[in-house]
């Protein structure tokens, strides 16, 4: 329902179209997208081009420095298109938003309007589109939107279900689906609960509904995200409930694909290795957090275990669960990381011999337990560290990527190389979209298209991509 023109300019003036910037995780694009919906379900029409748009929307990450200061540069960005567009509207939502709206208003007048994380489904209203939304927070608060920026609300409890108006663009066959929202971890490195909230799970059921819709519209590809997978249903009290939602998705019709994705090393139970080395759809590949290797550093860091339980898991999973793919993070240079904890750190990975590793020097974060530990690591060691690690895993990639000529594997065609249009790419199910590696096909059929899972051959190999054709 449209509120009343007279009460609120936004709507007087008749906004009609919207632009969307969104930084940050795939747990934000999800954000972003049920915004959208939102705003389209307000009558907004979203574009592409920021010059012409009547609201201005950036959705910002605030998890590290990086990620703060790339949201920043993005809304002074979106700023300037303001100015040159009369009685446009800028809004940032998001991290940043949640953490900083304080600051960042008085520092950026330009702003029209801060969302919080745990706002999402009243930005319409916020904006003075719509009437306050039933599962907003905030619609609790006031009939009408508050004046100004306004401030987001200190604890998020905001849980999208699926009755949201998710917006997924056109021709998507693969997306994400964020079964939590918020973490009870507390790793001392952490600043995720503070712009979270704790942990919140979506029931079995209503995840299951929305696996359902996005299939409908032609999904074959579900990347299940949350802050912390392993511990989905703990909250709600849903024993083994990340286990049992894998078997419910393998009976999802249409489903080719489900994917994990943030899995804490201290969730692998055997019913979940059971779940995903028995559930034909689901991707034998885990993206698992670790960290670090060392007792000392996985103390410092709060991570609720221990070298020899990560060492148990791993084995545990590559001996029930055949052709697994691992992915894992660690975060070198935290406070009191010496340089024996370090080397056992590479020797770690090159024992494990992961398929995938991010590395990541650590970024003293306000509010965090780690900002004030004292022994903090130069920038200059952190980052050292954090090369050799990679140099480290290149040539592991490398080995991973050469074994893999000959196979013949189902791979998701995503369409035209990002390299060259002489080139087709897609991934197979050992590569998880926007942060591994990629096969490039240089030979298929002409059939061949866009969201298609064909067999591939593969023929050549990279560090960390392959080269193949199209097998008939």
């Amino acid at each position: 329902m449209v509120v009343d023109a007279a009460q609120h300019k936004i709507a007087r003036e008749g906004v009609g179209t919207v632009h969307v910037v969104s930084l940050g995780c795939p747990k934000n694009l999800v954000d972003s997208e049920l915004m959208i919906g939102r705003l389209q379900q307000a009558g907004l029409a979203l574009v592409d081009d920021a010059q012409t748009a009547d609201v201005l929307l950036v959705n910002t990450c605030a998890f590290v420095e990086a990620s703060k200061t790339e949201s920043v540069d993005a809304i002074l960005e979106l700023a300037e298109h303001k100015a040159a567009h009369p009685g446009a509207r800028l809004v940032v939502a998001g991290c940043l938003a949640q953490r900083y709206a304080s600051e960042l208003s008085a520092e950026m007048p330009e702003v029209d309007l801060f969302v919080g994380t745990g706002e999402v489904a009243d930005i319409a209203w916020r904006l003075g589109l719509t009437a306050p939304s039933a599962a907003g927070l905030s619609a609790s608060l006031s009939a009408s939107p508050p004046v100004g920026p306004g401030v987001p609300a200190k604890k998020p409890r905001y849980l999208a279900d699926h009755l949201e108006p998710r917006y997924v663009a056109p021709n998507t066959f693969s997306t994400w689906l964020k079964i939590a929202e918020g973490c009870s971890q507390g790793c001392s490195f952490c600043i995720i609960p503070k712009l979270r909230g704790t942990q919140r799970s979506r029931t079995i059921d209503d995840v299951i509904a929305e696996a359902h819709s996005l299939v409908g519209r032609g999904v074959l590809e579900l990347n299940l995200v949350a802050q912390d997978l392993t511990h989905y249903g703990v909250d709600i009290d849903e024993p083994h409930a990340l286990a049992r939602l894998i078997r419910r998705l393998g009976e999802v019709p249409g489903l080719a694909w489900v994917r994990l994705l943030y899995c804490y090393p201290d969730g692998f139970d055997d019913e979940l290795i059971a779940a995903i080395a028995e559930t034909d759809n689901c991707c034998k590949y885990i993206d698992m957090p670790i960290q670090h290797a060392t007792d000392s550093m996985l103390e410092r860091m709060n991570r609720h275990t221990s070298r020899a339980a990560i060492d148990r898991t791993l084995d545990n999973l590559r001996s029930r669960v055949d052709d697994l793919v691992l992915r894992t993070t660690f975060i070198v240079g935290h406070p009191g990381e010496t340089e024996r904890d370090f080397e056992a750190l590479l020797d770690f990975i090159g024992e494990q011999r992961f398929d995938h590793v991010g590395c990541f020097d650590y970024s003293r974060e306000d509010g965090t337990l780690s900002a004030r530990m004292p022994a903090q690591v130069s920038t200059a060691v952190k980052r050292f560290r954090q090369s050799e690690i990679m140099t480290l895993q290149r040539g592991i990639s490398a080995a991973h990527m050469e074994a893999r000529i000959g196979q013949r594997l189902d791979v998701l065609i995503e369409g035209l190389s990002d390299e060259t249009d002489l080139l087709l790419q897609g991934r197979f199910a050992g590569q998880a979209p926007d942060i591994d590696g990629v096969v490039y096909i240089n030979d298929a059929p002409a059939d061949v298209g866009r969201g298609q899972l064909r067999v591939v051959e593969v023929t050549e190999a990279g560090d960390y991509d392959l080269v193949g054709h199209v097998v008939e």
